[in-house]
């Protein structure tokens, strides 16, 4: 009989996982807060780790209009010179799958696409998103979720997928460690449709130098406070993405247009004037403190599992958050394949910490730091290491991190080397009985 599984969350990682969960062939349920299903935000990049995981649960990338992203560069944002690069044009040769840029609403009604398919699922599972259903309280113990309106719906598991404030991680793992705290830092986050700039005069020069990848301006004149702008494309060029990551004691989000564009050109004033250019003809410029959270030491309890944002939220440094969030939905559909008895869960979910929580635990601490800044992580990264696994200490060696890994592959292996009666709990610090250079391929990851 397939599972009972109920999905709290309508985002990246709630629809990654419900598609995944019910193309492994079991009943999900989805409860969104919201009375309408939609994304919000601007663009993010899609790395191979996870566009692979995509493809096997039928992504249509054409559909979400991506753009592939031929190069990672860092350049002195004020006079525009080059300070670092990784040529990602040979990207899906050596990990599989491009580079690329997608806006999160095209990546998202692409994942409710999939998420409402019949297409390819075994009878007889299914999905049901439920909007406005906001849930209020879980239960490990007893297997359900209780919505605001006092309902109760029982399931064999319960997938929390709801974000920074979820409501399930306390319960999980208790008052410890709960907190998200501010950072110190700000995030502007614009969009300009090309057409704005494309056959106009003015910006011929800086879309001569622009590389048809991601760019990120580092401000060089600042030796105390991390400022940078990230520039790149998605829905199939249409539009230019940019983010701006300044030093701020905002603690709360702007939404007004004039404040902020005016504390943008405060901000980024002194970079190259063709950038200060693109912030004043910038549409709509939102604004929000950037929170910051500690790796969590459990991401389950009971027949409770948080996963995305409820259980590694990321500071945008390195762009792995919504690729994190999908490493998940493709390891739990993958690890819950062939299962038909709730006793089996347990042993299920540890098979799924040992894939998922020290990996992304790494990549959480190095989302605090820019592109070419590892170095200022190595000593908090050394308490999630595993074996056969290089910690990165620069931009290259953290490029092949985060590309290479193989999260369904490592799922099949984890899986089939295991047996209910002896698998064991990893610890915080303690290694994986794994070897896991298959992995991350490659004789040694500082080779791109």
């Amino acid at each position: 009989m397939p599972l009972q599984v109920i999905v709290v969350g309508a985002g990246i990682a709630g629809l990654c996982a419900a598609t995944a969960i019910k193309q492994a062939g079991h009943h999900v349920e989805v409860f969104e807060k919201s009375r309408f299903l939609s994304e919000v935000g601007a663009a993010v990049t899609l790395s191979p780790n996870s566009s692979s995981v995509l493809a096997h649960l039928g992504f249509s990338f054409e559909r979400a209009r991506v753009c592939q992203l031929n190069t990672w560069e860092t350049v002195d944002g004020i006079n525009l010179e080059t300070m670092g690069s990784v040529d990602q044009s040979r990207c899906e040769e050596k990990f599989g799958m491009p580079l690329m840029g997608v806006h999160r609403v095209d990546l998202h009604n692409e994942l409710m696409r999939l998420a409402e398919s019949r297409q390819g699922v075994p009878s007889p599972a299914s999905c049901t998103v439920h909007c406005g259903a906001q849930v209020v309280r879980v239960s490990s113990e007893e297997g359900f979720i209780e919505l605001q309106n006092g309902q109760r719906h029982y399931a064999d598991l319960i997938v929390a997928a709801d974000g920074l404030h979820s409501i399930a991680r306390a319960h999980v793992v208790g008052g410890n460690g709960l907190k998200s705290t501010l950072t110190g830092f700000n995030a502007f986050r614009f969009l300009i449709p090309s057409s704005m700039i494309k056959g106009d005069h003015e910006f011929d020069e800086i879309l001569a130098w622009k590389s048809d990848g991601l760019t990120v301006l580092a401000d060089t004149r600042d030796k105390i406070n991390e400022r940078h702008m990230a520039w790149y494309e998605c829905q199939d060029g249409a539009v230019q993405n940019l983010v701006g990551i300044h030093p701020s004691t905002a603690t709360v989000k702007s939404e007004d247009n004039e404040v902020n564009k005016a504390t943008m050109l405060e901000e980024f004033g002194h970079f190259h004037p063709s950038i200060t250019k693109l912030i004043k003809i910038a549409p709509e410029i939102r604004s929000w403190p950037l929170m910051q959270n500690d790796p969590l030491h459990r991401w389950s309890k009971g027949k409770v599992l948080i996963i995305g944002d409820a259980a590694h939220a990321m500071l945008p440094f390195g762009g792995q958050g919504a690729n994190q969030a999908i490493e998940d939905g493709g390891a739990l559909g993958r690890l819950l394949q062939g299962l038909d008895d709730p006793a089996e869960i347990p042993h299920r979910i540890t098979l799924f910490d040992m894939v998922r929580r020290k990996r992304a635990s790494r990549i959480q601490i190095l989302s605090t730091v820019r592109i070419g800044k590892e170095k200022q992580v190595e000593k908090q990264l050394e308490q999630y290491a595993e074996p056969g696994v290089s910690l990165p200490t620069n931009f290259e060696e953290r490029t092949y991190h985060d590309f290479s890994f193989k999260v369904l592959q490592r799922s099949d292996e984890v899986l089939a080397a295991a047996t209910p009666s002896t698998a064991q709990p990893p610890s915080l610090n303690g290694p994986h009985p794994e070897n896991l250079l298959s992995f991350y391929p490659g004789k040694s990851p500082l080779v791109l």
